[in-house]
């Protein structure tokens, strides 16, 4: 079992005892998303597996948050943003701006890139590094500043 997937489990005990109605429902709806994919691909996930998962969910919930401020359901929003909370905690300490345009800078310098063309390889490159760490849209639009 992975160590993210153990520390998601003994937060869920943690949230039976303390009786946190909110917390428990959203540990249990990482939980559940992690069984439905191990399940359906029959394989134990691993930690980046799981951190997988957890950036689908954390982008869901984003997408969910701008599209009920857009109909004007605060309540959703409210719920969702309780949830993106509880699940961003999983994830890893995410890069700021600054340290993203230096690895984009970098990874220019590596692979000789000089046009938009050449945005593929930059973002393959750029994904293993990064993956988990920044969001790969701040990281897509920096690529292309740089090379427009």
């Amino acid at each position: 079992m992975s160590n993210l997937k153990s520390q998601i489990i003994t937060d869920m005990k943690t949230a039976m005892k303390a009786k946190d109605k909110d917390g428990l429902k959203a540990v249990r709806m990482i939980l559940g998303a992690i069984k439905q994919r191990e399940v359906d691909e029959r394989i134990e996930l691993d930690d980046t597996q799981v951190l997988a998962v957890i950036q689908k969910m954390v982008k869901q919930r984003k997408d969910s948050i701008a599209q009920f401020k857009q109909a004007s359901r605060t309540d959703l929003v409210d719920v969702e943003e309780a949830e993106l909370g509880i699940i961003s905690s999983y994830m890893p300490e995410q890069l700021s701006e600054a340290e993203i345009t230096t690895a984009v800078d970098k990874a220019i310098t590596d692979t000789g890139a000089t046009s938009m063309q050449d945005m593929g390889k930059l973002m393959g490159k750029l994904k293993g590094q990064l993956d988990g760490k920044a969001d790969m849209a701040v990281v897509s639009s920096i690529i292309r500043s740089k090379l427009s």
